[in-house]
C-alpha cells in the first residue's frame, strides 16, 4: 500500500472502531428502563434483517432459502447473535459499559484455543502467552480483594464472556466449513432473518415483547441507533477486508475497546477504578501477542461477530 493508501484505511479503521465503540453505551441505555434480553434481541436482528435486505436489493442479491443454506442461517443466528446477545443484554444491566467494551477484547483470545481444537492453527508460545495476558486481564476485574471486585459480580463478567465465546467459536466455524457460496452480506441478511422469526414467539411467550409504537423512548432509540450503526459499521469492515486484508482489519479490536472506553466516559459519565487500566493493559498485551501472523486466515480472530450488535 502507498502512504496515501495506508492514512485513509487508517482513519476508515478509526471510524469503524468509534461505530463499533459507539454501540457499548447504546447497549446500556437500551436495558435502563426494564426492557429484557428477548424483546431487544428480537428488534435488534428485526432492523438488521430490513437494512441487509434494502442493501442486497441494490446489490441485486437474492438470498438462497434452500436446505444447506437455511441450516447456515440458523447456525449463525444462534451462536452470531441469540446465544451472545440474550448473555450480553443480561450483562449489560449489572456492568458498566466500558468494562462490556473492555470484555470484548477477549474474543480473539478465546480464538486461539479454539482454533487449536479444530485444527485450524498450531500451538505457538507467543500466541499462548497472549492468551494468558488476556486472562489475567479478567482476573484482576474479578479477584477478590481488587479495586473493582466489590462493584463488579464476577457472576455477570462471566456470563458477558459467553457472548466472546461464540464470537470465536462462529469466526472458527466459519473458518473451517465457510459459508457455502454466499458473501457476508447475504449471510448476514440471512442470519437475522432467521433469528428473528425463531425469537419472536420466544419473545411474546416470555412476555418480553417490546411494543415499538411511537413515540420511541429512549431505550428504543438506542436499540435502534446501535443496529443501524452495527449494520453500517459491519459493512464497512467487509470493505475493509477486502481492501487492506484481514491482518490490518483485526486490528479494530484495540479501537473498538478503546472508544468503548471514552463513549461510556461521554455519554454515562462512567468512572473507573485504578484496577480497570491495569486490566486493559494486559489484555491489549495479550490482544498483541495473539494477533496472527501476516499469512493467518481472518475467520481465526474475528474480532466481532457478523451478526453482533
Amino acid at each position: 500500500m502507498t502512504r496515501r493508501q495506508i492514512a485513509f484505511y487508517t482513519a476508515f479503521l478509526a471510524v469503524l472502531g468509534a461505530g463499533w465503540g459507539f454501540t457499548q453505551p447504546m447497549t446500556k441505555i437500551a436495558v435502563s428502563t426494564g426492557y429484557q434480553h428477548f424483546g431487544l434481541v428480537f428488534w435488534q436482528m428485526v432492523i438488521g434483517a430490513v437494512f441487509m435486505t434494502v442493501i442486497n436489493t441494490f446489490r441485486r442479491k437474492r438470498l438462497p432459502i434452500r436446505r444447506p443454506y437455511l441450516w447456515l442461517y440458523l447456525l449463525l443466528a444462534l451462536i452470531g447473535t441469540i446465544i451472545p446477545n440474550t448473555a450480553g443484554y443480561q450483562a449489560a444491566v449489572w456492568l458498566p459499559s466500558g468494562v462490556l467494551s473492555l470484555l470484548l477484547s477477549i474474543v480473539p483470545m478465546f480464538a486461539f484455543p479454539i482454533a487449536l481444537a479444530m485444527g485450524l492453527d498450531r500451538f505457538s508460545i507467543r500466541r499462548m502467552g497472549g492468551l494468558a495476558f488476556g486472562l489475567a486481564g479478567v482476573l484482576v476485574l474479578v479477584v477478590p480483594g481488587s479495586d473493582l471486585s466489590g462493584s463488579l459480580p464476577a457472576f455477570w463478567i462471566f456470563v458477558a464472556l459467553i457472548a466472546g465465546l461464540c464470537y470465536a467459536l462462529e469466526g472458527n466455524i466459519v473458518a473451517k466449513w465457510g459459508i457455502l457460496d454466499l458473501d457476508a452480506f447475504q449471510v448476514l441478511q440471512g442470519a437475522s432473518v432467521t433469528g428473528a422469526l425463531i425469537i419472536l414467539p420466544v419473545a411474546i411467550a416470555t412476555g418480553q415483547f417490546i411494543d415499538p409504537a411511537p413515540p420511541l423512548d429512549a431505550a428504543q432509540m438506542a436499540l435502534l441507533a446501535s443496529s443501524v450503526v452495527h449494520v453500517l459499521v459491519y459493512s464497512g469492515y467487509m470493505w475493509l477486508v477486502g481492501r487492506a486484508g484481514a491482518v490490518f482489519a483485526v486490528q479494530v479490536s484495540y479501537l473498538v475497546t478503546g472508544f468503548g472506553l471514552i463513549w461510556a466516559k461521554i455519554i454515562l459519565s462512567e468512572a473507573y477504578a485504578p484496577t480497570l487500566w491495569i486490566a486493559l493493559a494486559m489484555m491489549f498485551a495479550g490482544l498483541y501477542l495473539v494477533q496472527p501472523r501476516p499469512k493467518a486466515a481472518l475467520a481465526q480472530v474475528d474480532p466481532i461477530s457478523d451478526t453482533d450488535s
